[in-house]
């Protein structure tokens, strides 16, 4: 079993970390270059200078206007807001959201540590998992790689607003977030109930958001009756999809639930990417990094 383990996340870091290396170093570093502004040095007030940055203690001291002057920090710290709930385990052609999730994240782990910044992990449920300190270093990213792969939550329910409230208390210098979830936090309208925690936390930290989803998700086949389990609660049921009304019911749901999220993303200003488990993801990423940069 461990050699099976040590083999996935082997893979997952040759694949990775060479397209971080070879298609994702640049892209990253442009699109999520330090936007902070950190203190370098005090020089003498020349004309043009924005006099909010005027140092009044040493101007006072030397009898003569100084101001501050600032420096783009390069350094960042990258969280990793990784959804664990039971509705990962689901993908209809090969590869389940849950591997896509680690792969994604270890790109844009691998992505970090190449542009020297701190990396580090936050996996959550209807609860707080685990977190996982940002550090850098190989083995601290290939321990964030092997807890993607292997980790077992106790809950299977989905709470953003838990993850995004612990992010805010637990780093309190500005950092850039990635959530990754499948989103599948609304009310039976299809609106987010985590608003509240994005408006709070969108003004401590940067945060991207990328959507994870299946299409089997978004519209039923007509395949007869099935039985279908919901992932996170463990109920099962049974369902005709041989019904219109039923399958175009459930496509005007997904329809709005999506809708809701993309208007709260906008509303937010967050940055977001909605990829397929039939999908390419290194083209979206690239797509997404651009269009940010």
């Amino acid at each position: 079993m461990e050699t099976d383990l040590l083999k996935k996340v082997r893979k997952i870091e040759i694949r990775t970390k060479a397209l971080s290396h070879q298609i994702f170093a640049g892209e990253y570093h442009s699109a999520f270059k330090g936007r902070g502004m950190a203190f370098s040095e005090v020089r003498e007030y020349q004309y043009g200078d924005d006099v909010r940055n005027m140092d009044w203690n040493v101007t006072a001291r030397l009898r003569a206007p100084y101001i501050k002057v600032f420096e783009e920090e390069r350094e960042m710290t990258v969280m990793l807001l990784v959804d664990v709930s039971g509705s990962r385990f689901f993908g209809t052609r090969g590869e389940m959201k849950k591997d896509l999730i680690a792969e994604i994240a270890a790109v844009l782990s691998f992505s970090a540590s190449a542009n020297n910044d701190k990396v580090g992990a936050l996996f959550f449920s209807s609860k707080v998992e685990k977190f996982i300190p940002p550090k850098k270093g190989r083995s601290h990213l290939l321990r964030i790689i092997r807890e993607l792969v292997e980790f077992e939550p106790e809950e299977k329910g989905t709470d953003i607003s838990v993850a995004l409230q612990y992010l805010t208390n637990a780093i309190k210098r500005r950092c850039t977030a990635f959530l990754l979830s499948d989103f599948m936090d609304t009310d039976a309208a299809g609106r987010p109930h985590y608003e509240d925690a994005v408006k709070i936390a969108v003004n401590r930290h940067d945060i991207s958001a990328i959507n994870v989803y299946d299409p089997m998700e978004r519209a039923i086949p007509d395949i007869g009756l099935v039985k279908v389990r919901d992932g996170e609660t463990g109920a099962a049921t049974w369902v005709d999809t041989s019904s219109a009304s039923l399958r175009k019911s459930f496509a005007d749901w997904n329809r709005a639930s999506c809708e809701h999220t993309r208007q709260l993303m906008h509303r937010y200003k967050i940055d977001s990417v909605t990829i397929s488990t039939q999908q390419d993801y290194v083209k979206e990423l690239i797509t997404f990094f651009k269009s940010r940069a």
